[in-house]
């Protein structure tokens, strides 16, 4: 299911009703039960953005179920290289997904972690607050570092790190995310960093310290190629410091990753053989420099 990337349509089905009475009552603020039920079977896409009374809110709408494919293939992989922490996790999709989604945000949110408040639930469909707040804009973080890196490396360097420092948060809390990609980080206004998109729950299959370090490793994957770019010396002391205040099982198991992925350094160049490669090449660069040992 697509990630909550801001967008600021305004979804004419539901915008709020304006009391045209000069200096008459507000109206009565909507239940957001009953808006669920009326928008669920009115929505067609599996997210979307609607307008309820001031505020922005998002709509997720179970989807179809997962097929096992995928996830046999990045076993196969995560065999291949004896990575545990590479386990796929499945993401069941349909309304287990909803399931999954809505507890893990009612968990992260008890640890006080910035992820978005659950409004309403149902098995079909689950609505949630923005992050940015009502009337105000943010930004996924992968926007973010794409513009820093226009920059110069400074700037980028400086967007990366509040990723990292974001992480390290969840971590001190004794969280873990479920896709650490900087695609499913939201910078909001107030400068804090929170998190999106938790349709699967790798605590269900993994420990603890193989959760966390898997958000590590996807945070590197999803911006390495960016670090690469600018220059990964500069990057390895923000990396350092993150890893320095990291659990000694969870500091073992990147640093277990960094040996078996060295091999993936060798991987092609070029647009040609797709983003995905590259990611994964720059990832193991990367892992390959700072963890030389």
């Amino acid at each position: 299911m697509a990630a909550l990337r801001p967008s600021f349509r305004r979804s004419s089905s539901s915008s709020p009703r304006r009391d045209d009475a000069a200096g008459g009552e507000a109206p009565p603020r909507r239940d957001p039960h009953a808006f669920l039920r009326e928008m669920l079977p009115k929505q067609t896409r599996s997210v979307a953005d609607h307008r309820l009374d001031d505020r922005r809110v998002w709509l997720k709408k179970a989807g179809p179920r997962h097929g096992p494919l995928r996830y046999r293939l990045l076993s196969l992989i995560a065999r291949t290289l004896r990575l545990d922490v590479l386990t796929p996790v499945p993401n069941p999709g349909g309304t287990a997904a909803i399931a999954i989604e809505a507890a893990r945000l009612r968990s992260l949110a008890a640890s006080g972690l910035r992820v978005p408040q659950v409004l309403a639930e149902q098995p079909e469909g689950l609505l949630i607050s923005d992050l940015a707040g009502s009337g105000r804009s943010a930004a996924m973080l992968m926007e973010r570092l794409e513009q820093a890196a226009t920059q110069g490396p400074a700037v980028l360097l400086a967007a990366w790190a509040q990723g990292l420092e974001a992480i390290a948060r969840v971590h001190a809390r004794g969280q873990y995310l479920s896709q650490a990609f900087a695609r499913n980080m939201v910078l909001c206004p107030d400068g804090e960093i929170g998190f999106i998109d938790f349709e699967d729950d790798p605590g269900a299959t993994l420990p603890t310290d193989q959760c966390q370090a898997r958000d590590w490793l996807s945070y590197l994957h999803s911006t390495g190629a960016l670090i690469l770019a600018a220059g990964p010396q500069a990057a390895a002391a923000h990396w350092q410091a993150a890893m320095a205040a990291a659990e000694p099982g969870v500091r073992e198991r990147v640093a277990e990753a960094a040996r078996r992925m060295r091999w993936l350094r060798h991987l092609p160049q070029g647009r040609r053989w797709g983003r995905d490669t590259q990611r994964v090449r720059a990832a193991a660069v990367l892992l390959g420099r700072w963890h030389a040992a």
